[in-house]
């Protein structure tokens, strides 16, 4: 090769490493899916003006967080007792029958009486409505009160205040259309229900099955049970495998079953960039790794595994004082787990991924140094190989 040649390859080698090294020092141009494990760290130790908090997630952690996550049974809001008196309301319609015994004084001298056995007279007086002033009207006493009172109750009522006046009058009051004591269901049912209730003492999934069953798959439907000021929810497949959640319902309960597919987002070195869905009752670090294809041998960092949540300031004491919040009140939160670390895999089986988590995991650092020889070469090699073709 000619000095000439030798001088020109030498000039377009210079040239393409001055090329190569302007690469290396914009490296933080380079294409990548997101933060690297090192970008990270520095906003953990650099606290950032958006207050974001980076926790590295031990399983004291994790417990910590599970207990604050963990939902309070129907069992122990709404209780299990199952006696169930069925109270008269506004409302409700009545038949009362009154029994006077031979010889008969009062309701015996009237239109419609019959004899019954013993030569009872018996009298049953037209269907009567529970007026809003919760009373009924029983001739010759007037009105009664019976809103409130169960049917035994007011017949015992009846019966009392007609003694003086009537041959030992007997009382039999029976509910013939309940109008008060039943239990609405709603929400994504086949039908929307009211289910009277009995003294049988219907539950939960009576409810459900009153409206014809819910519409949606089990795993992606949570019940929701309002009793005044009370609001209490449970994923359906919690109340139908632990029968203690099956509770018993009161008059006024407002049984709701709610669609609510939740999802966490997967992106960075995974198997699979996409949004995720997940069952009511939740899924584990472990199980929303494996669900988005694991990591990704050929380029993922195990140390840099992320999960990003908006998280309540009282989840957890947080490393970085004062504790800055966004405008809904919540705390931005960076959980790090070092899958390097054999422990990290049982901590990853209990720490519980939320709805609209997003599961992140970095690249290694030798990923990034591929892209930026890749890159070096991609200049040097047509370079060098031209001048080589045009000696």
């Amino acid at each position: 090769m000619s000095r000439s040649w030798r001088g020109a390859l030498g000039t377009a080698i210079g040239t393409a490493m001055v090329a190569g090294a302007s690469v290396l020092a914009g490296c933080g141009s380079i294409p990548t899916s997101g933060p690297s494990t090192g970008q990270v760290d520095k906003v953990g130790q650099t606290p950032t003006t958006e207050g974001i908090q980076i926790v590295d997630v031990t399983d004291d952690v994790a417990r910590k967080l599970f207990t604050e996550r963990e939902r309070s049974s129907f069992s122990e809001v709404l209780g299990t007792s199952a006696t169930f008196q069925q109270q008269l309301g506004i409302g409700d319609t009545i038949d009362v029958s009154i029994w006077e015994a031979p010889p008969a004084t009062l309701f015996g001298a009237q239109s419609g009486g019959k004899v019954g056995p013993g030569n009872a007279s018996t009298t049953l007086l037209p269907d009567q409505t529970v007026d809003a002033d919760g009373t009924i009207n029983v001739p010759f006493i007037g009105a009664v009160k019976a809103a409130g009172r169960t049917p035994t109750q007011l017949q015992r009522d009846i019966a009392a205040r007609l003694k003086g006046i009537a041959h030992d009058p007997q009382v039999l009051v029976k509910l013939s259309k309940n109008s008060t004591s039943y239990v609405t269901v709603v929400g994504d049912m086949s039908n929307v229900a009211h289910m009277p209730l009995s003294p049988r003492g219907e539950r939960v999934l009576d409810a459900i099955a009153s409206a014809g069953g819910i519409k949606q798959s089990i795993d992606k439907i949570t019940i929701q049970v309002t009793r005044g000021t009370t609001v209490t929810s449970l994923p359906l497949q919690t109340v139908i495998q632990d029968p203690r959640q099956n509770v018993p319902l009161h008059a006024g309960d407002v049984v709701a079953a709610l669609y609510q597919p939740y999802s966490f987002m997967s992106l960075g070195a995974t198997g699979k960039n996409q949004e995720v869905n997940f069952e009511a009752q939740g899924i584990t670090l472990a199980q929303a790794i494996a669900r988005s294809g694991g990591l990704e041998d050929s380029r993922s960092d195990a140390r840099g595994v992320f999960v990003f949540r908006f998280e309540d300031p009282d989840a957890l004491p947080w490393p970085n004082k004062p504790v800055r919040t966004t405008v809904d009140g919540r705390v931005p939160v960076i959980y790090r787990f070092d899958l390097h670390d054999p422990n990290t895999f049982f901590v990853a089986q209990s720490f519980m991924i939320e709805n609209r988590d997003v599961l992140y995991v970095s690249n290694a650092p030798v990923t990034e140094m591929q892209k930026v020889l890749n890159l070096v070469f991609s200049v040097v090699y047509p370079i060098v190989t031209g001048v080589q073709s045009f000696k």
